[in-house]
């Protein structure tokens, strides 16, 4: 009987699996070129479970594996500016006439931020106060090549945009999405941008804090705060974990000086990935809304209101006819619960609508007077805000 040794079963063990994978991954040959994808696709990280006492030494992989997929954003617009506080005055013009030029006059502002290539097809995610107003805008890549950039939707209550850039057949090099829910503060991050429009940067941090909000940087803030310099240019770039992985889009910083002190903000990409796929299929973002202005429930009036923490909100205002009006609920009324989960604060509730689609149903709880009540709404589309030029 003819014996096969170990090591020739396991060779050709490999050996068909590395077929099997070339099959897999080899384009179709028959398919157009011209053909459009169906479908715009981005690369989602598979969970690691790795050691916490395991580190590597450099972190070159990780960011040649990301760099490629971040951009240099150079906008341009124009501005109309009055040339004189008294130019366009009568009086004024009366006694020196056009001495002081026109009284407007327009001039060519400039802006530099990054971005970060999320699918192959030319799809880009940065921040909107980058790209805001702008009346071009340019995508220099990694590699030098640079392109003219489109806008295809924003959202300025979470401060994202996804522009697009045509580079013709030719894929471009994307970035792969982790998930921001895994962070752990003490986590290494990098931050990947174009701070000062000196090129591509690379800072080393680690995540200080999650779920940073009440900072007045957007409507809807869930921020990881690191301490990677992040710098003036650095906006809308990648901050990435240790596996080259996107788990956020650098937004801010907090300063006295104008540069990096240790403090920066940038935008979780599990709460991007949603605002990405509402952006790229219809342009816009939808969120659910209920008209109502909430209050925050300090410790004096807990008491006021015989509640046993400072959990949940007042209702301080209503929109007439609005869904939260039409559902029966009152000026006073303290919300404690929506869908059965505890309301800890104004953001929280803010956040747990906006989650709920136009239409849906939303159950609320709370006390109004001392005495529990129910209520129920059907959840309205949140109004756009609008945009100030």
């Amino acid at each position: 009987m003819t014996r096969i040794s170990p090591f020739l079963l396991q060779m050709t063990a490999i050996g068909i699996a590395v077929a099997a994978l070339i099959l897999a991954i080899s384009p179709d040959q028959s398919a157009s070129p011209e053909a459009p994808p169906a479908v715009v696709e981005v690369r989602q990280s598979e969970p690691v479970a790795l050691s916490a006492q395991q580190g590597p030494v450099s972190y070159a992989e990780a960011v040649n594996l990301a760099g490629p997929a971040v951009v240099n954003i150079h906008t341009r617009k124009t501005v109309v500016q009055q040339a004189h506080p008294f130019a366009d005055d009568p009086f004024f013009r009366h006694f020196f006439g056009d001495r002081f030029g026109p009284p407007t006059q327009q001039r060519e502002q400039t802006s530099l931020g990054s971005g970060v290539i999320i699918s192959a097809a030319g799809y880009m995610l940065t921040n909107n106060h980058v790209i805001e107003g702008a009346d071009e805008i340019q995508a220099t890549l990694a590699d030098g090549r640079s392109f003219p950039a489109r806008i295809v939707g924003t959202d300025p209550e979470t401060d994202l945009a996804v522009l697009r850039i045509d580079t013709g057949n030719e894929p471009l090099q994307s970035i792969v999405m982790g998930r921001s829910r895994d962070l752990l503060v003490g986590d290494v991050v990098l931050a990947v941008g174009n701070p000062f429009g000196v090129g591509q940067t690379v800072t080393l941090g680690i995540v200080s804090a999650t779920g940073r909000s009440r900072l007045g940087i957007s409507t809807y803030e869930d921020f990881i705060q690191t301490d990677a310099a992040i710098n003036p240019g650095n906006s809308g770039g990648a901050l990435i974990n240790a596996h080259g992985e996107l788990i956020g889009v650098n937004t801010a910083i907090f300063t006295r000086s104008g540069g990096s002190q240790g403090i920066g903000f940038a935008i979780p990409i599990d709460l991007a990935r949603d605002i990405i796929t509402q952006i790229i299929q219809s342009g816009t973002v939808v969120r659910g809304w209920l008209g109502i202005e909430v209050q925050e429930i300090t410790p004096q009036l807990a008491r006021s209101f015989g509640l046993e923490d400072t959990r949940g909100v007042i209702i301080a205002g209503l929109l007439a006819n609005g869904p939260a009006a039409r559902a029966g609920i009152r000026r006073g009324d303290v919300l404690t619960h929506m869908d059965g989960d505890r309301i800890t604060d104004g953001q929280d509730a803010l956040n747990f609508i906006a989650r709920r689609k136009p239409g849906e149903t939303l159950q609320m709880q709370g006390l109004r007077n001392g005495q529990a009540f129910r209520a129920e709404a059907e959840v309205g589309q949140r109004p756009r805000p609008q945009v100030q030029r």
